[in-house]
């Protein structure tokens, strides 16, 4: 955005500092106004014709404008993606090793690269890697979505998925009240005893 001297334009249409319209003017005149009213003359949509220029207060705006840009930055959620590695012939401990790990990061609410890494002649067979995958999207179930199915790069197989959106108002409602519930029963009956 151009201020003050930085505005080079002959005319400008030019507004005030409660929205009203003050008409098209030279860019030297609509200065002296904005000085006059101890406030800046801001360019605000320079590709118009003529220019829209604004007597504003252009500290105050920016600051106002950052204040802005925070809360969107706070408001946002930043999705990483892990990553879990896994081998065609995973014996079942270690394969629920990862896939608890898996879990893990998917409630969290990131995404999981899941990798099948080859080594030799492992390479020959990549359907071995295929129902590794498999079992993992089959374990997980309906809790996540898969973004990407099984896909071979090179010396590895590939697949992503995501934690579906949870409507979690009503379902952790739901929850508590029934952990709460055994607790003060157990309470009563060990009273009566």
């Amino acid at each position: 955005m151009r201020i003050n001297e930085e505005i080079r334009i002959r005319e400008v249409r030019v507004t005030s500092a409660t929205g009203e319209q003050l008409g098209i003017m030279p860019t030297r005149e609509a200065l002296r106004m904005a000085e006059e009213q101890h406030l800046d003359l801001v360019e605000v949509a320079p590709k118009a014709k003529p220019p829209v220029c604004r007597i504003m207060d252009f500290g105050k705006y920016r600051y106002e404008q950052q204040k802005r840009e925070k809360e969107a930055r706070k408001k946002q959620k930043v999705i990483t993606i892990k990553e879990v590695k896994l081998r065609p012939h995973i014996e079942q401990h270690d394969f629920d090793v990862k896939l608890k790990n898996a879990v893990k990061f998917l409630g969290e609410g990131n995404k999981v690269k899941v990798t099948i890494m080859f080594r030799g002649r492992e390479l020959s067979h990549p359907e071995l890697g295929k129902e590794v995958l498999g079992r993992v999207a089959e374990t997980l179930g309906d809790s996540v979505t898969i973004e990407r199915g099984a896909k071979l790069e090179g010396k590895n197989m590939t697949m992503i998925v995501a934690p579906k959106a949870q409507k979690s108002s009503g379902k952790n409602k739901k929850q508590k009240q029934q952990q709460e519930t055994p607790a003060t029963q157990g309470g009563n009956t060990h009273a009566e005893n």
